[in-house]
């Protein structure tokens, strides 16, 4: 990947920093061509402070380190976006982003990875460890209600009842898909297959 640097009287080109995960936007740096070297060959994100005119690994004194996973130029190729994962908050203020934004991300990727913890560490009581004690069968079983119920619902004239059954129809095609080993993303990936 090739950055203009020169560009840059100071040889100093903003690096924006978005969750891989979520898309949210995290924090703006810069980085000169050491930073961006050190950043791609240790996978942390790796600027050039302006206030302390050096390099500076983001948590290297909080433990809050963003990992890399993916680096990408603009199409001036002056401007650089890394997608990244958060260890903890990335706002010196303690805050998740420095523009003072949860990094929540989309609901339903949220709601996706709660369902793929309680798969993992089920906890006594959740609704989705009894679905998974009852088996593939069963979680099937519901998506198929469900969708009859939202059918059904459809004819009538109650928004509320409407919505509820359609929500009850997402959740338990989610935790589905993860029975089934997959995931939301396959699911929008076909989609856009489809949108071509």
């Amino acid at each position: 990947m090739q950055i203009n640097f020169k560009k840059y009287p100071d040889g100093l080109a903003p690096a924006i920093v978005q969750d891989a995960k979520t898309g949210v936007v995290l924090m703006l740096g810069f980085m000169d061509e050491t930073a961006l070297t050190k950043t791609l060959a240790e996978q942390r994100v790796t600027f050039f402070s302006r206030s302390k005119q050096r390099l500076w690994t983001k948590g290297e004194t909080s433990g809050h380190f963003l990992d890399v996973v993916e680096v990408l130029a603009d199409c001036d190729a002056d401007t650089i976006l890394i997608k990244a994962k958060p260890h903890g908050p990335v706002c010196h203020t303690g805050s998740a982003t420095c523009f003072g934004e949860t990094n929540a991300g989309a609901f339903l990727p949220a709601l996706e990875s709660i369902i793929n913890d309680r798969f993992t560490n089920p906890t006594e009581g959740s609704y989705v460890a009894s679905l998974i004690k009852k088996g593939i069968k069963k979680m099937a079983q519901k998506v198929g209600e469900e969708g009859v119920e939202v059918a059904l619902e459809a004819q009538g004239d109650d928004p509320d009842l409407f919505l509820g059954e359609a929500a009850d129809l997402v959740f338990h095609l989610l935790v589905l898909l993860r029975a089934k080993g997959h995931s939301l993303a396959e699911v929008e990936a076909v989609l856009h297959r489809r949108m071509k």
